[in-house]
């Protein structure tokens, strides 16, 4: 069965270490949907942070489909139809919120083009800012800011100290909200059952496609998930080791351009 979908997480999978789509595996993704395979782009990022890298792939052109907050919103970049959405619980971001604090954790969700910080700012959540291009600003009272649908929370700290966070989020919310890192330094806090792997089924049921149709790319703790459920499961060389044992394939690295050597050879077969 011919491959129909192509899944590219962006940091570290489509874009190279300077952020950047490098020319060779654009004009790969380009020929792809040329020859009518379906792009999506799965990201951690909000929506407002895939929108240009989207727009560098032509998703706009061809009909592509930006999966944004890990699953949490899925859109047709083309139309702008919205395929999916999935939203935190309102009454649940008080004890989200009460929790970073306690664990001296950074706190954001995303308002419009802006990122909304609840604890101070810190260095991860501006990266997280300056990755997507968008404003980051803190709110003094995040709890009754936060009286508008939010796709995702992501909590911030040093590395060891969020591993720690991570476990304690799981032992208080991991029977009403899935949670788990995306990189050492961010915890997501997103919708019950929501991740990549679970929101892709949905998009596959719209397009009336089959998971074996799929191949999915990535290297972050937040892709395995889709990596085991697509029909092909690509790591990029640079991913996560935990995300290299999971895969079907391990592809170059991104700074290599792993996924143009995907799409050439099992897609396009060049």
């Amino acid at each position: 069965m011919a491959y129909e979908v192509l899944v590219l997480d962006i940091d570290g999978t489509l874009t190279n270490s300077k952020k950047e789509v490098s020319p060779k595996t654009l004009d790969a993704v380009i020929r792809a949907q040329e020859e009518g395979i379906k792009v999506v782009i799965a990201s951690g990022r909000p929506t407002a942070g895939i929108k240009k890298i989207a727009k560098t792939i032509k998703l706009d052109e061809y009909g592509g489909y930006i999966l944004s907050y890990n699953g949490g919103k899925i859109i047709n970049f083309q139309t702008g139809e919205v395929v999916y959405n999935e939203t935190l619980p309102e009454e649940m971001i008080p004890s989200i919120y009460e929790e970073a604090v306690d664990n001296n954790a950074g706190i954001i969700t995303y308002e419009g083009n802006d990122a909304i910080a609840g604890n101070g700012i810190d260095k991860y959540n501006e990266i997280e800012a300056r990755i997507n291009g968008i404003g980051l600003r803190e709110v003094e009272d995040f709890p009754n800011y936060v009286k508008f649908p939010v796709n995702k929370c992501l909590l911030t700290g040093e590395p060891e100290h969020m591993a720690e966070v991570e476990q304690k989020m799981k032992d208080r919310f991991g029977n009403f909200l899935n949670i788990y890192r995306s990189e050492p330094f961010f915890v997501e806090v997103m919708p019950q059952n929501i991740d990549k792997a679970y929101s892709l089924g949905k998009l596959l049921k719209h397009l009336d496609l089959e998971r074996s149709q799929m191949i999915a790319c990535g290297d972050g703790f937040n892709d395995l998930s889709m990596i085991k459920y697509a029909g092909l499961g690509v790591a990029m060389a640079n991913a996560q080791e935990v995300v290299k044992e999971a895969a079907d394939y391990i592809t170059l690295s991104n700074d290599e351009d792993g996924v143009a050597k995907v799409i050439d050879k099992f897609m396009l077969n060049a």
